[in-house]
C-alpha cells in the first residue's frame, strides 16, 4: 500500500498511467501520477486529496524523451537525494511496478507496460478512440494493437467497433459516429470527391494490409469451364444470358480489381454483366443460394466459399497488382485538425501491431485465432490461417504457396500511403465513369494521403519510411503504372465506359 499522511489524500492513487506533469502553482512542482501497487517509503512525499498524486519540490533537470516532439527536452522534475526516494523512483523499480499493474490487464505484449509519451504538446488530445471494421482478415492490425496493448504504449484506447457494411462505415464517418475506420482506399476518395455518398473531405492515415483479396467464380460456373479469366469469357460468350457479379462498395478496392480483371479478360462489367453491392459477410450466402456468379472480397471469405464446396478461386489480387494496396486506416480531414496527436499515437500503435503480426509464424497464427472469434470476423480458425500463411487451393485440386500473400508490415512497406498508389484508384473511377472529368490527380491525393503525419508517427515507432512518394508497378494486363500521367493512362484503356 502507498503510505499517505492522514491529514489529506486517499489511501489509494488510481491514476491510469505513467506521465510527467506541471504541478499546481501552489507546488511549484511536478507531479508523477502511479499505479495504487506501487511502494514509495518516505515520509517527504504526500498525496493531493482531488487526484492521489505524489508530489515532492523539483530539485534538478533530466532530459525526458518525447516520442511525437522528436527531441530530448530539459524538464523540471521531483528528485530528492533521499537514498529511499531514488530506489522508489528508479526506472526499474518503475517499470516492475508497471509490470504488476499491467499485469491483470491480459494479453498484453510483454515489454509494453510503461507509456512511451511524456504528457506536453505531444500528448493525444482524445484518449479513447473509435475505430470501425468490417469483418474480414486485413482488419486484424487495428484489433491487434488493440489486444496486445500497443494503442496504450502511445497514450489511446482503441476501441474496435464491428460494422456491417462500407456504406454503415462511410455513413459514421462523416456524421462523427466513427473516429477512424479500417476502410477501402477507394472509399475514402470517393466520399472526398462526393461520389457513392455524401462529400466531405477525407483523409488517409496508413496502409493497413497489401494483397490478399481474390475473385470467386460459383462452383456452377466452374464445372462449365469457368476458372480463370480467359475460360469466363469464353463460357459468357457461348452461353448468352445475365451474369451478376459482386463487389463490395462502388468505389471501393475490390470493385476496381473485379473491373479490373474482367477487363483484361475482354469483358466490360458494365456491358456484359450486371454488378451488384454485398457486403463481404453476406457474399458466400448469396452464392449459395444463386444470387450470383462470382464476386471479388477479401479474406476469408473466398477461402471459406472453396470450403462450403460453392465456389472456386479464379485469380487473386496480387495477382492482378503485386503488392497493390488495400485497407486503410481512414478518418475525416475535421479529425486530423482536431486531434493530430490521436492520430499520430494510434498510427504508431498500429505499425507496431503490423510489425508483430508479420514477426513469425506464430504470431500470424496467434492473430488468425483472436480474430475469427465471434466479435470480429466470427468463422472457423482454419479458414483464416491457411492464406495468412501464403497456403492457397483453388477448390478444383490446385494449390500452391504464394510469397505475395497478404502482408501487414514487410519491414515497412505496406504502410506508406503513397500519392500514386491514391491517384490510381482516381484513375479507375474515371476509367468507369464514376466521375465525368479528370481531376486534379496529384492535389487531391496530396489533400487525403497524410504523408507527414505518417512520417512522424513512423519515427515515434522507429518504422523505417521510403524515399519517394510514387511508386511503379506492371498489373496483371502488362500496363505499367507509375503516376506520371495519370489522365493519359485513365484515357489508355480500350475496355472501359463511354
Amino acid at each position: 500500500m502507498v503510505p499517505q499522511r492522514t491529514d489529506c489524500g486517499p489511501k489509494t492513487a488510481p491514476a491510469p498511467r505513467w506521465r510527467w506533469h506541471r504541478g499546481c502553482k501552489s507546488q511549484r512542482g511536478y507531479q508523477w501520477r502511479f499505479p495504487q501497487e506501487l511502494q514509495v517509503p518516505h515520509r517527504s512525499l504526500h498525496l493531493r486529496r482531488d487526484e492521489g498524486v505524489l508530489t515532492v519540490p523539483p530539485l534538478r533537470a533530466v532530459r525526458v524523451w518525447t516520442p511525437f516532439l522528436f527531441f530530448a527536452m530539459n524538464t523540471r522534475v521531483e528528485m530528492n537525494d533521499n537514498s529511499s526516494l531514488k530506489a522508489a523512483l528508479s526506472r526499474r523499480t518503475v517499470l516492475k511496478a508497471t509490470a504488476a499493474a499491467a499485469a491483470g490487464a491480459g494479453g498484453m505484449v510483454p515489454g509494453l507496460q510503461s507509456a512511451v509519451w511524456a504528457q506536453g504538446s505531444d500528448k493525444p488530445e482524445k484518449e479513447e478512440v473509435r475505430i470501425g471494421f468490417i469483418p474480414l482478415t486485413d482488419c486484424a492490425s487495428v484489433v491487434m494493437a488493440s489486444v496486445l496493448g500497443f494503442d496504450r504504449k502511445y497514450g489511446v484506447k482503441i476501441v474496435p467497433t464491428k460494422e456491417a457494411s462500407w456504406a454503415g462505415v462511410r455513413d459514421k464517418l462523416v456524421n462523427g459516429e466513427l473516429d477512424m475506420a479500417h476502410v477501402l482506399y477507394g472509399l475514402i476518395y470517393g466520399v472526398h470527391l462526393g461520389v457513392s455518398g455524401p462529400k466531405k473531405d477525407m483523409a488517409v492515415l496508413m496502409s493497413l494490409n497489401n494483397n490478399g483479396q481474390a475473385i470467386t467464380l460459383s462452383k456452377k460456373l466452374a464445372d462449365k469451364g469457368a476458372v480463370d479469366g480467359a475460360s469466363l469469357a469464353k463460357v459468357m460468350a457461348a452461353d448468352r444470358r445475365d451474369y451478376t457479379f459482386a463487389q463490395t462498395f462502388p468505389t471501393g478496392t475490390h470493385a476496381m480489381w473485379l473491373y479490373y480483371w474482367l477487363a483484361s479478360a475482354g469483358i466490360n462489367p458494365f456491358k456484359d454483366a450486371k454488378v451488384i453491392t454485398v457486403p463481404p459477410p453476406q457474399m458466400v450466402a448469396n452464392m449459395r443460394v444463386g444470387n450470383m456468379d462470382g464476386f471479388c472480397v477479401g479474406e476469408p471469405w473466398n477461402h471459406r466459399a472453396i470450403m462450403d464446396g460453392i465456389g472456386i478461386t479464379a485469380v487473386t489480387s496480387q495477382e492482378v497488382w503485386k503488392d497493390h494496396p488495400e485497407k486503410k486506416l481512414g478518418t475525416t480531414a475535421d479529425f486530423v485538425r482536431k486531434y493530430p496527436n490521436t492520430c499520430r499515437a494510434v498510427i504508431a500503435a498500429v505499425l507496431e501491431a503490423s510489425k508483430w503480426i508479420d514477426a513469425g509464424l506464430q504470431n500470424k497464427l496467434k492473430m488468425a485465432e483472436t480474430v475469427a472469434a465471434k466479435s470480429y470476423i466470427n468463422t472457423s480458425v482454419d479458414a483464416i490461417n491457411q492464406r495468412i500463411l501464403g497456403r492457397y487451393q483453388n477448390g478444383l485440386g490446385k494449390t500452391w504457396d504464394d510469397p505475395n500473400h497478404m502482408k501487414f508490415f514487410n519491414d515497412g512497406a505496406v504502410n506508406f500511403p503513397y500519392l500514386s498508389d491514391g491517384m490510381w484508384f482516381l484513375t479507375q473511377h474515371k476509367r468507369w465513369g464514376l466521375i465525368k472529368e479528370h481531376p486534379d490527380y496529384l492535389a487531391v491525393a496530396r489533400q487525403v494521403n497524410q504523408i507527414d503525419l505518417y512520417k512522424e508517427a513512423a519515427a515515434a515507432a522507429k518504422v523505417s519510411v521510403p524515399t519517394q512518394v510514387m511508386r511503379s508497378s506492371k498489373l496483371i494486363d502488362g500496363v505499367v503504372w507509375d503516376g506520371k500521367d495519370p489522365a493519359k493512362y485513365a484515357d489508355g484503356f480500350k475496355v472501359k465506359v463511354g
